[in-house]
């Protein structure tokens, strides 16, 4: 049973949660941008967390299946059509030997997941499937997709009728979004214009933006003697701010150290909203504090 890349769109890899208990060597964890819709997709196919499934930024490109199996798409909204014809997106879809799924530009948010039922079942490198650019390990020959290439799928489509009538909602992606954020450990290497600036200014994701980090663009937060530190570790959602004095977010394919001051992190329940903003869209700060951030987290494990 295998998928083959018949177009791979924009940027297509493969991921699952990550990679971890290696960044003490300087080992990425990667992993998938937006864990809920991952999550939501692999839960539509009745695979087990962690299952590996492909990551579609921006555009889709095309796929073909050789054998029967369970589909679920999730995420960005990129046109999805299945021997052209629409392919409905949030649920479990029955896929026939032969099948062509095929793919536009994401009309809202940025990343499209594909789940198929065993998960794409490339061998797993130091525990995971994820695929890390940098290093090119993992995934598919460590690197995005490319047209020809042929990956195994681990189930056929029987349990099909127990999971047909599982759907979720689609989420409203906005260009115009508000990350709330803890305050970070340097905080106060920035001035009280600085932070005042941060919290109620605008900021624009920029072209540069990419699975390691995304860039923002918009007025400068001034610091009190430079924002330069002896570099010290770094999470997902990680503000730091350049000597430019412009915020970058870290993202799943960050470095494991940084050498910039850290402003704020983005509590991990808004991770997925970063990770489905195109470039050009209008960011905003809001600061809470720790207990906030958890009980966010609790009620969007809820939902």
């Amino acid at each position: 049973m295998s998928v083959k890349i018949i177009q791979p769109g924009a940027l297509t890899t493969v991921q699952d949660l990550g990679r971890f208990g290696y960044q003490e060597s300087g080992m990425q964890p990667c992993g998938v941008m937006d864990q809920r819709s991952y999550e939501i997709a692999n839960t539509l196919v009745g695979n087990y967390s962690g299952e590996a499934v492909l990551e579609l930024s921006l555009f889709g490109g095309s796929y073909q299946f050789d054998s029967p199996c369970i589909l679920a798409l999730t995420g960005a909204d990129m046109s999805p059509s299945l021997n052209q014809k629409q392919c409905p997106m949030n649920r479990a879809v029955r896929i026939a030997a032969g099948d062509t799924l095929t793919f536009g530009f994401a009309k809202s948010g940025c990343r499209t997941y594909l789940a198929v039922s065993g998960g794409i079942d490339v061998p797993p490198v130091m525990g995971s499937r994820s695929t890390n650019l940098k290093c090119r390990i993992g995934g598919f020959c460590g690197r995005a997709l490319q047209a020809g290439d042929v990956l195994p799928v681990g189930r056929d489509d029987s349990g099909f009728e127990e999971l047909k009538n599982l759907w979720y909602s689609q989420p409203e992606y906005s260009d115009h979004v508000t990350l709330r954020v803890v305050e970070g450990p340097q905080a106060d290497y920035f001035t009280s214009s600085g932070l005042d600036t941060f919290y109620s200014e605008a900021y624009t994701v920029t072209q540069e933006s990419d699975r390691m980090g995304c860039r923002l663009d918009g007025p400068a937060i001034t610091s009190c003697h430079g924002s330069d530190i002896i570099s010290d570790g770094i999470v997902f959602g990680s503000i730091q701010i350049t000597s430019a004095g412009r915020p970058i977010i870290l993202m799943a394919d960050r470095q494991t150290t940084g050498g910039y001051a850290k402003i704020g992190t983005v509590c991990t329940a808004d991770l997925p909203v970063i990770a489905q903003c195109q470039p050009g869209a209008i960011i905003h700060f809001k600061k809470i504090s720790v207990e906030e951030a958890q009980k966010l987290l609790q009620t969007a494990h809820r939902t």
